[in-house]
């Protein structure tokens, strides 16, 4: 069969200029899109009011979580009866559970200098940022901080502006005296209404950079969405995409504020909950504005504390169970935790929902790395997301490297390399 003979019409002088129309947005797509950055999402954030943290909270918390399973659920088959797990997935995940609140019972811990802690003198609140920073130094110089730690400071609105900038320049400086700023360091600012309040968040830190001689851009931030103003502007766009772009690169995260939403809308106190339809569009609004600029979402929290009798307990449990799974389904890999009883079941639904969908992700993305045929035609795309859903599993104790690599042939190596392009990478 002779060689297939191939023709064009197009000169190279055509591509060149279409190349050259679309540099700026070449450029623009790189700047403003580039991904996921590919590291450890917690699964949840815990916020403890500045004046009551400690240099013992983290085990504090993990301790009265394992109090609470003793007392309400003292094995795998009651914890499984309460929540409905699936009975083949019982011990394992109590199993895990306990394990985890043994060994690492808190993941991302924030030391709330706003509604948490409220107004106090201005010496006590200084007092409370230095001693934050000595404690989370420490924590991290010894060994024992959670993966990620930081400050919630006040908002940037008139009237607690400079004690929220006074609180930030005093844990941060604290923290540069100490040595250094830890990797896992996360900065939370709330109640943003206005991109150009994100913009005086990133111009203060790059102030701080500048200061103390660091890199440009080193010094990230979460905002907290939590105001009508910061989902939908007045001319009807986005705000909360325009926010991302007024960082300059330095949003790292979006937090649902599931209160201070709902009643910026006049949801009712009883109704107010992050599966409210007004919780659902907002986290459908920030979902999209995010969508490639590797800034993550995190779910609100729900203010039904597991404490009291048992089965009062166990009703926290199953509400707290249910919708920590519903944001699971919907993307939102993260949610806030109010109280030390709502880690077991934290944890319980993150890992049911990995352990659940191990053997059909591995498949489906061994088959696809061995270019296999199956009953599913999968593409780069969902490649990506399989080998996401095992990395995340993996990071928060839910998977074992072991058996991933079993069911897929792939190292962690390899699982990174598909979930940052959907091609082959490295096995």
């Amino acid at each position: 069969m002779g060689q297939e003979r191939v023709a064009t019409s197009l000169t190279s002088a055509v591509t060149d200029e279409i190349a050259a129309s679309l540099a700026p947005v070449d450029a623009e797509l790189e700047r403003h899109y580039p991904g996921d950055p590919g590291t450890r999402q917690p699964v949840h954030t815990v916020y403890v009011p500045a004046d009551a943290f400690a240099a013992g909270t983290l085990r504090a918390w993990g301790d009265r979580a394992l109090t609470a399973l003793d007392a309400h659920a003292p094995d795998a088959a009651s914890f499984a009866a309460v929540l409905g797990l699936d009975e083949t997935l019982a011990d394992d995940v109590y199993g895990r559970v306990r394990a985890k609140l043994e060994r690492e019972p808190v993941e991302d811990l924030r030391v709330d200098f706003e509604d948490g802690y409220g107004a106090r003198p201005d010496a006590e609140e200084d007092a409370d940022a230095a001693r934050a920073a000595r404690l989370i130094a420490g924590a991290y110089d010894a060994g024992t901080a959670a993966p990620y730690m930081g400050i919630r400071v006040k908002c940037l609105e008139a009237a607690v502006r400079d004690r929220g900038i006074r609180t930030l320049d005093v844990f941060l400086t604290g923290l540069t005296e100490a040595g250094r700023l830890p990797d896992g360091l996360v900065l939370t600012l709330p109640k943003v209404t206005y991109p150009e309040q994100v913009t005086a968040m990133a111009r203060l830190l790059g102030a701080f950079e500048e200061a103390h001689g660091l890199e440009g851009g080193r010094i990230g931030f979460e905002i907290q969405i939590e105001t009508s103003q910061a989902v939908l502007a007045a001319d009807g766009t986005a705000t909360v995409a325009r926010m991302i772009r007024a960082a300059g690169g330095r949003v790292t995260g979006l937090h649902y504020g599931t209160f201070d939403y709902s009643a910026c809308l006049g949801v009712s106190a009883a109704h107010q909950a992050s599966d409210h339809p007004a919780a659902d569009h907002a986290k459908a609004v920030m979902q999209v504005a995010a969508a490639g600029t590797g800034v993550r979402l995190s779910d609100g929290s729900t203010n039904v504390l597991p404490v009291g009798p048992t089965d009062q307990v166990h009703d926290a449990w199953r509400l707290h169970y249910r919708l920590s799974r519903r944001a699971l389904a919907r993307a939102y890999y993260q949610g806030w935790d109010m109280h030390p009883g709502h880690l077991p079941t934290r944890y319980a639904a993150v890992f049911a929902f990995y352990r659940e969908g191990l053997e059909q992700a591995a498949a489906r993305l061994a088959r696809y790395a061995g270019r296999a045929g199956g009953d599913v035609m999968d593409e780069p795309a969902t490649a990506r997301a399989l080998a996401g859903h095992l990395l995340r599993g993996l990071d928060c104790g839910a998977l074992d490297g072991t058996e991933v690599a079993h069911l897929t042939g792939l190292s962690r190596a390899g699982l990174e390399g598909f979930a940052s392009s959907g091609r082959a990478g490295p096995r």
